[in-house]
């Protein structure tokens, strides 16, 4: 009797340690999963404007390497990188002493011809007004009535033979000297004009000391400085027009038929991050190119403020024409990861999630291709929380 109460007394404190460890299990359970709040949408089929996206590079609507047309030594170069210029405005001068003494001597020998001929002005030239010609001409006048009388006298047998054969000659010989002063005077007046021509050329010389802009742009660089000497055909500076500007653009196959002159572009830069850009195609090549299969086309960039730079890298979108079905879904509905994309499907009260494929983006909604049907309703709130099976709530 004695052990079996030594026996209860002994199991007694390994009982209550029992019923202690099983309190302790109870209180430390979790509780139930808490529901994850979230707004859910359906997912629509609706038109969507397609975009061709497509890279290229921004250029100078126009680049001129202006060179100098008359060699020289440079006297005065007043530009600048960077600096705006006119049409038409100096860039850089060129001694002027040997062209204009050039113009000088062409002038006169020009003038000398013209006095030669007896020209004033502008007035046309008259073979007949040149005082040689008209000098000849009189003798040959004489010459003639002279000969028409002693061949009367000699039909009257007043006059010999051999007098009339001089007269005969003489007439002969002064027709030949004003046939002579008209030919002579047309040679001068075709070195004349060669005369002229000359005085024009060194009036281009003179002129071409002072290069010039060819358009309304920047200096992009000046190659010579005050002191250098230049020839014919040496590059001086380097003129651009940046407003507008080209953007180059390459683009796929596919999508030849879809891109038209007048299509709309817009795009963006590296150097304005989030800024949109817009212009029109202008340009589309009439053939591909072989090695790349793809076609290219220019548009046309208004860039008044000159803040795009010939040389950027441009990320272009080009709108298709139509516009095709798709199903869509807010952009906050979307989770992507590691080249994934995921949306969380509601199902009740639970969150499904659900491997798709997306598509074209278009403001605040994103196109699903693949994993989703229209109706679904998708989680839009506290996504990032949820997982496959999440309870949630809303």
């Amino acid at each position: 009797m004695n052990r079996f109460v030594a026996l209860a007394v002994l199991a007694a404190p390994l009982v209550a340690a029992g019923c202690s460890t099983g309190d302790a299990k109870t209180k430390d359970q979790p509780s139930a999963a808490q529901a994850v709040a979230v707004s859910a949408v359906a997912a629509t089929e609706q038109p969507i404007a397609r975009f061709i996206r497509a890279t290229g590079t921004l250029m100078a609507e126009e680049q001129a390497e202006v060179a100098a047309e008359t060699p020289g030594r440079v006297v005065a170069a007043p530009i600048e990188r960077g600096m705006a210029v006119a049409d038409g405005a100096e860039l850089v001068q060129i001694s002027p002493t040997e062209t204009d003494a050039q113009l000088k001597e062409a002038e006169a020998n020009a003038a000398q011809i013209e006095a030669r001929l007896g020209l004033t002005g502008n007035a046309a030239f008259d073979v007949n007004a040149v005082p040689e010609v008209q000098n000849a001409k009189a003798g040959y006048d004489l010459a003639q009535s002279e000969f028409t009388r002693i061949q009367s006298l000699l039909s009257q047998r007043v006059v010999s033979q051999s007098e009339f054969d001089q007269r005969r000659t003489t007439a002969e010989a002064a027709r030949q000297q004003y046939e002579a002063a008209k030919n002579g005077a047309a040679q001068q007046y075709q070195s004349l004009l060669a005369a002229r021509a000359r005085v024009a050329l060194a009036k281009k010389a003179l002129a071409d000391t002072v290069v010039r802009s060819p358009f309304n742009g920047s200096v992009a660089q000046r190659l010579v400085s005050a002191g250098d000497y230049v020839n014919k055909g040496m590059k001086v500076a380097v003129v651009v027009r940046v407003n507008p500007l080209r953007v180059q653009l390459t683009i796929p196959e596919q999508f030849v038929s879809a891109v038209a002159v007048g299509s709309p572009v817009n795009f963006e830069v590296d150097a304005y991050p989030g800024r949109r850009f817009e212009g029109k195609v202008r340009y589309v090549s009439p053939a591909l190119q072989a090695d790349q299969r793809a076609l290219t086309i220019e548009a046309a960039v208004p860039n008044p403020n000159g803040e795009l730079k010939p040389g950027f890298f441009a990320t272009a979108r080009i709108e298709q024409p139509a516009r095709t079905p798709g199903i869509v879904v807010p952009a906050d509905a979307v989770v992507s990861s590691g080249g994934t994309a995921r949306v969380f499907v509601v199902n009740g009260d639970r969150a499904e999630e659900r491997i798709v494929t997306t598509g074209q983006a278009s403001g605040d909604v994103v196109e699903i291709t693949k994993g989703l049907k229209a109706g679904e309703r998708v989680a839009t709130k506290n996504v990032a929380k949820l997982v496959d099976g999440s309870k949630v709530q809303g």
